[in-house]
């Protein structure tokens, strides 16, 4: 299998384009790739639709930056803090520009990666019965199955899944653990994957625990080497959350001349995830990072 390390300015140029559908992290708050939504600013990606239950600010500032034409999702704003400033500007004042809202429930969004993960047109539930979604998204048809009424939740196949991992290969076999959300219904449903990964590592280290794998490399589109591309999110394992840093976005971001500061100093300001990290500050990243260990148990994989 060919070697598909990129680098990250690289994989956001050749396999994002101007109107794609992408699924930007699908772990609800953890392993969010913070460096790649970025870089998709910087190279002023445009009319996108970005897929995902949560993905804290990382919506409201795609929204903000004028990168998003439609978020198919189930909320959009801060974990922390409530609703998302751009979002809201957009949605009320059409700042910077008014968009589209396909409304999901968390539930409702998995099922429809998983829809397009399996290769059907839609999956069927009962949860959404009785609920405003109906409403609110027009695409979730009532039908009666033997009497039944069901829901039908269209399936979803993105473009482009943008999904972090703790670890890969150069051929794109990945180790994720901790909550993973969507991402392997995600990274099945969608055309290309681009992985973002801390550490890069051999393939017997991948082969070693094969249940951890998230999706072959066969399915991979391209591994980008790049430590804390989830900050300010945490990942299992290797940092912590910035709650502080969510906070101060929260308030820097009130007004749009608030929110241009804001993306100017920490996007567009910089050239590079490294830059980037460099503004953080190493005493910021230090404290954040994992100290201790909580391992899980050994297991077995002999078969004689």
């Amino acid at each position: 299998m060919r070697d598909k390390i990129q680098m990250l300015t690289e994989a956001i140029e050749s396999h994002i384009n101007h109107g794609d559908s992408l699924v930007l992290g699908a772990c609800l708050e953890p392993m969010i790739p913070f460096a790649a939504a970025h870089e998709i600013v910087r190279q002023e990606k445009k009319d996108l639709t970005l897929v995902a239950p949560i993905s804290d600010i990382l919506f409201d500032m795609l929204i903000g930056a004028g990168s998003v034409k439609k978020i198919t999702a189930a909320w959009a704003g801060n974990v922390s803090a409530g609703l998302g400033h751009n979002y809201r500007r957009s949605i009320e004042k059409g700042v910077p520009h008014r968009i589209e809202i396909e409304d999901h429930s968390n539930f409702s969004l998995g099922l429809a990666l998983l829809g397009g993960a399996m290769g059907v047109p839609y999956l069927p539930t009962k949860s959404l019965l009785g609920t405003g979604l109906l409403s609110s998204n027009p695409n979730l048809k009532v039908h009666e199955f033997e009497g039944e009424k069901l829901v039908h939740v269209p399936a979803l196949n993105p473009d482009v899944a943008v999904l972090g991992v703790q670890r890969a290969d150069k051929q794109g076999n990945a180790h994720l653990w901790g909550n993973i959300g969507v991402a392997q219904d995600a990274a099945l449903a969608s055309k290309k994957v681009i992985l973002l990964a801390e550490e890069i590592v051999d393939t017997e280290v991948i082969e070693s625990d094969p249940n951890r794998v998230l999706v072959p490399g066969f399915k991979v589109t391209s591994v980008v080497h790049c430590p804390a591309y989830c900050h300010p999110a945490p990942m299992q394992g290797h940092y912590g959350r910035d709650h502080a840093f969510f906070h101060e976005y929260h308030t820097d971001t009130k007004t749009r001349e608030g929110f241009t500061e804001w993306i100017n100093k920490w996007v567009t300001g910089v050239s590079s995830h490294a830059e980037y990290l460099n503004l953080v500050g190493q005493s910021r990243m230090e404290k954040l990072k994992v100290k201790g260990e909580y391992l899980a148990s050994p297991v077995n994989y002999a078969s004689e």
